[in-house]
């Protein structure tokens, strides 16, 4: 387990709304470009990708948005809370995925943010399609279904 963010499985952030607003069609495991007080920063368990996403410009995935905070130790070599940070991504799987963003109107969006067991920072991305308002409601009415059907099978 590890001593600074309490998690046994490195896993730093999460989008959980994703989930929800997003079918997620395909993952993959992307490494990202990070400064050395951002890595320092992740150590602490401190992140947030809740609204943040991927954008595919000039060839290059980059990450949007994302919240890595200050590292108060740094000083004056601190790098800036919500910069773009290039993700690190096969050129073949690039390639997939820009043609799935322009042809298919998809959306890749970042899921998880972690440590693998190397400790090397990875993002866990999802190409998606968006959800509409009643999609949305079906998905949390099939949901709490499962979870019902689930209790009532553990009671017997």
């Amino acid at each position: 387990m590890n001593k600074k963010t309490g998690r046994s499985d490195g896993l730093i952030a999460e989008n959980r709304a994703a989930r929800r607003n997003y079918e997620v069609e395909d993952t993959l495991e992307a490494g990202i470009m990070l400064l050395g007080s951002e890595v320092k920063s992740l150590r602490q368990g401190k992140a947030n990708i809740a609204e943040s996403y991927v954008s595919h410009e000039a060839g290059e995935l980059w990450l949007i948005n994302c919240d890595i905070p200050i590292y108060t130790e740094a000083n004056r070599f601190n790098h800036s809370p919500k910069r773009k940070r290039k993700l690190l991504v096969k050129a073949r799987e690039r390639a997939r995925l820009a043609q799935a963003i322009e042809r298919q109107g998809r959306t890749i969006i970042p899921l998880k943010l972690y440590f693998n067991q190397r400790g090397l920072a990875k993002l866990l991305i999802g190409l998606a399609t968006g959800r509409r308002a009643p999609d949305k409601r079906q998905v949390e009415k099939k949901r709490e279904w499962d979870r019902q059907k689930a209790r009532l099978l553990r009671e017997r």
